[in-house]
């Protein structure tokens, strides 16, 4: 009995780990890429859909779509109907890892390995490196597989394990439900709906499940896998969690519907996998195993999903009520005066670069609206000679400083995982992003300084002085407001446009020096406010270098 035992939970392991090897190089090798196809997804709901179909078909897996999106949604950098829209693609792009293993090519899984083992440990580029990954993860998750089918073999002639599989038997309305439930806890506890479906597979292939209990445990399975998207938005915020609900009402029900129409549902699954796909029957038996119910069982998961979110993609609108109905709440307001701690960032997404930078990215965005309003408070504060517009700068730098700590730990955090050179390289350009908005809060922190002296020494500058002050306080707030947009992906070519900024800023700074001189000279300026403006130009012209040098991270120029 040992050796069974050993065989079907040895190649349970062998299935799990080699999925997760390859869904983690699959995301490794596509990481930008899928950023870059969510970016893609727009409100409406058809769009949304096909772009959560394509994303995890390419990642072969549904739970870290989900994962990504619960992160996308609580960094802000997508809504919640975009978001849901997603969610009902990504359950249909998870049933190609059903079909690939539906496919009797375990006899590929040994050269798989070798190859990647040869890509990963003998080519030496880490993009090799990652693609190696995938096809050792695709190569043991096979073997894994083949390894559980030869486990279960002799179980065909043990009484016991017969009569246990006789009590899951969906010849009913109650055993249907049955099967169901041991399909949902089966995938919680191994956290894998691949993996119940490889299980599923496995067992039927040697004739111990029958095609309807087959098929009634893939329906669980759909519903096991929502606690890895609740679980993913606890602590988030309340859209990161309606739309984890989304995704739970969305199999919960799907579940339920298509058990009211069991018989019907087989006979769909029966007749395009039978009729249309000319496969042989489900009961075919040879070499004493049933070759070909694993298809019949891959047909069923993806005809599920796909009429599931058909329906629900009909009925959207309602979708999204009821999900907000489940999470009362309303989304918390950004307040300025409140950035002492990060917000749209969160440690369990360390070993998911793709969220963890997208979500880096909104927290130093946000940083830099911190930024602009603090740059304002400070600049309109000597235009209208108002003290206390300048009483919130100490507080807001120092939160910006706290800022800087948070974001930068967690980027080095994100660093010592496993990560893509381009990840890696866009690590790099967010530091310097997130590095130089706390100095341009410095030199904002020396003008406040300046106008502060102002004020107490009752100090005014010359109309002249006043109208260059306005002048290059302008243009560096344009900067500033070039660069959120840049960064919000809302400004195309920012470096064309931060070169012409930067130079403009730079000679309006040399002009102003030397009209000041000349009126110092003239006496038409008096020399304590002519030191301060002078001392202001300079940390103006170090504000633009500073923004010159975000503009360049943005572009990915440093």
């Amino acid at each position: 009995m040992f050796p069974v035992f050993f065989k079907i939970f040895g190649g349970l392991g062998l299935f799990l780990f080699g999925m997760k090897i390859m869904s983690e190089g699959l995301q490794k090798v596509a990481g930008k890429k899928m950023r870059q196809i969510l970016k893609l997804v727009s409100n409406n709901r058809f769009v949304g859909c096909a772009v959560g179909t394509i994303v995890t078909s390419i990642i072969q897996s549904s739970s870290a779509t989900t994962v990504m999106l619960v992160g996308f949604v609580d960094a802000g950098l997508i809504s919640l109907s975009q978001a849901v829209g997603v969610v009902l693609g990504a359950n249909i792009g998870t049933t190609v890892t059903a079909q690939l293993i539906a496919f009797r090519i375990q006899d590929y899984a040994l050269p798989a390995i070798a190859i990647g083992v040869l890509l990963r440990f003998f080519i030496g580029r880490r993009k090799w490196i990652f693609v190696g990954d995938v096809l050792i993860g695709f190569g043991i998750l096979f073997y894994g597989l083949s390894t559980m089918k030869d486990g279960f073999a002799p179980l065909r002639e043990n009484d016991a394990f017969l009569s246990f599989l006789t009590d899951f038997n969906a010849d009913s309305y109650f055993g249907i439900l049955k099967c169901v439930i041991a399909g949902t806890a089966i995938t919680i506890l191994l956290q894998s709906s691949s993996a119940t479906i490889g299980i599923t597979m496995a067992l039927a292939s040697q004739g111990l499940l029958n095609l309807e209990t087959s098929v009634a445990l893939i329906l669980g399975d759909n519903i096991g896998t929502t606690v890895t998207a609740e679980l993913a938005s606890i602590g988030a915020g309340i859209n990161a969690h309606r739309t984890a609900r989304a995704h739970t009402l969305f199999n919960v029900v799907g579940v339920f519907i298509i058990i009211l129409v069991f018989p019907f549902f087989l006979k769909l699954v029966q007749f395009v996998t039978g009729t249309l796909m000319h496969s042989g029957p489900p009961g075919m038996i040879i070499d004493a195993e049933n070759i070909n119910i694993s298809r019949y069982i891959a047909n069923s998961h993806t005809l599920f999903n796909i009429i599931n979110a058909f329906f629900f993609l009909i009925v959207f609108q309602y979708l999204i009520k009821i999900a907000k109905w489940l999470t009362p709440g309303h989304e918390e307001q950004v307040d300025q005066e409140t950035l002492h701690h990060i917000k749209h960032i969160d440690t369990k997404y360390i070993d998911t670069p793709s969220v963890a930078l997208a979500q880096a990215k909104a927290e130093i965005i946000r940083m830099g609206e911190a930024v602009q309003v603090m740059y304002h408070d400070v600049i309109e504060a000597l235009i209208n000679r108002k003290q206390k517009d300048l009483s919130r700068w100490r507080k807001r730098e120092r939160n910006l400083d706290t800022l800087q700590k948070e974001i930068t730990q967690f980027l080095v955090m994100v660093t010592q995982a496993s990560i893509s050179p381009e990840e890696s390289r866009e690590v790099r350009s967010l530091l310097r992003m997130v590095n130089n908005l706390e100095r341009i809060g410095d030199a904002v922190e020396n003008v406040a300084g300046l106008i502060e002296k102002l004020f107490e020494e009752k100090l005014f500058f010359s109309k002249e002085g006043m109208e260059d002050y306005r002048r290059i306080t302008s243009e560096v707030q344009k900067f500033i407001i070039l660069l959120l947009e840049s960064a919000k992906g809302d400004e195309q070519d920012i470096m064309e446009k931060a070169k012409e900024t930067v130079n403009g800023i730079n000679d309006m700074e040399e002009r102003m020096k030397e009209r000041h001189l000349i009126r110092l000279q003239e006496g038409g300026c008096a020399i304590d406010p002519g030191l301060v403006f002078f001392n202001m130009l300079i940390s103006f012209k170090r504000m633009g270098g500073l923004c010159f040098n975000i503009a360049q991270a943005i572009a990915g120029v440093k």
